[in-house]
């Protein structure tokens, strides 16, 4: 091989091989220590990739707790196999780079890189340049390894924080959460008045999870320890319960309940668009929603068996709900399709007609609108 092509190729080697590195280590560093939700092509890849596998696995499972024993397996996998391929990645580039500046064949680089990136140290070399080099994938491999350790208490922590509030929905929604049964029960133990703990609550669980859900990506996965039980349906319930109250509820207006469903769509909004779920932005009373005027007047028959106060005017109310609801109901149904999450009424039991596939995929899905405006039911 002419000298010149072959120093070509060891340039071209070398500087392919270094942007693979640098390339997997800002993957790293936007996963383990960047406080916000950024997009990361390697990431997608793991978590699609293992997605469709264990879609092959669930497509055969003819129940739902099948299903879900299948799936709780699914982010934890996605961890462990991010770190694979970032330790390979690393591996890789680093042997495009020691072969390019120390002339050994392609095995002799792959033994080297090899045992510096595990620190191993069988393979001892003699050469300024392919020393720091060594030095460096070492120091890299321990750095990637230490963040992931470091990273899971700060994802379990998170996880314990988000189903204390799911938990405790379900002494008070039923199972699964229904915001029907939620009023209801309210109603029964006389403490109607005393919803304003709800929403002060949710609020603040809406603010967290927006935040822990779309800088620790693979959170949203984490299943719950029952199976019946989801953050995601738990979210519904409570949107759906403060929009019931303020618009049929004959009760002193709570401004809290409005607050705890800006909150709420605005966090499902926000994890819906690091998974590139689509959705209207600024919704009117002319866009759809996956609940029937039929449905909304059974919940309401079951409100007023069970002694719940309701306004007269029904249409109102009905328009007033559906101004609440438009706000979060593409990204409801959304996100509990891309969690598989477990059946609960006016969430994971529908979808919406018309609506995109909401799936884990390439191509970034596009908002109709690119504000984030919010338009109270009064100006719908």
């Amino acid at each position: 091989m002419p000298i010149i092509l072959l120093f070509l190729l060891k340039v071209i080697a070398f500087g392919v091989g270094a942007l693979i590195v640098i390339a997997t280590f800002l993957s790293a560093l936007r996963t383990f220590v960047l406080p916000r939700s950024a997009p990361d092509g390697l990431n997608r890849f793991v978590f699609i990739t293992v997605r469709y596998l264990f879609e092959l696995r669930i497509k055969w499972l003819s129940s739902f707790e099948k299903r879900d024993r299948a799936m709780e397996l699914y982010a934890p996998v996605c961890l462990l196999s991010l770190l694979v391929v970032w330790l390979v990645c690393i591996q890789l580039g680093y042997l495009g780079m020691i072969w390019a500046v120390d002339g050994q064949v392609l095995y002799e680089a792959f033994k080297i890189s090899g045992s510096s990136l595990l620190t191993l140290g069988f393979y001892v070399v003699d050469n300024l340049a392919t020393t720091i080099l060594v030095f460096s994938e070492a120091t890299i491999g321990l750095v990637v390894i230490a963040l992931l350790i470091a990273y899971l208490p700060t994802i379990y922590s998170a996880f314990e924080r988000r189903e204390a509030n799911v938990t405790m929905l379900e002494v008070r929604a039923g199972s699964p959460p229904s915001a029907v049964e939620m009023i209801i029960r309210y109603t029964r133990l006389k403490r109607l008045s005393e919803l304003n703990e709800i929403w002060t609550d949710w609020e603040k669980w809406f603010v967290d999870i927006e935040e822990s859900h779309t800088s620790l990506a693979a959170l949203t996965f984490f299943r719950s320890p029952q199976p019946h039980r989801s953050w995601i349906t738990a979210s519904g319930a409570v949107l759906d319960a403060a929009s019931l109250v303020l618009s049929a509820v004959d009760t002193p207006r709570d401004s809290q309940a409005d607050l705890c469903i800006r909150a709420g769509y605005l966090a499902l909004r926000y994890i819906a668009d690091l998974f590139r779920i689509p959705y209207k932005v600024n919704p009117t009373l002319a866009d759809p929603i996956s609940i029937s005027r039929g449905e909304f007047e059974q919940a309401l028959d079951q409100l007023a068996a069970a002694g719940v106060p309701l306004v007269a005017d029904r249409e109102q109310a009905w328009n007033d709900f559906r101004g609440w609801r438009v706000n979060y109901d593409t990204v409801l149904l959304g996100l509990a399709e891309l969690v598989m999450a477990p059946v609960a009424p006016w969430s994971s039991d529908r979808q919406l007609k018309d609506a995109p596939q909401i799936v884990l995929r390439w191509r970034k899905g596009k908002k109709l609108v690119e504000t984030h405006e919010w338009i109270p039911p009064s100006n719908l």
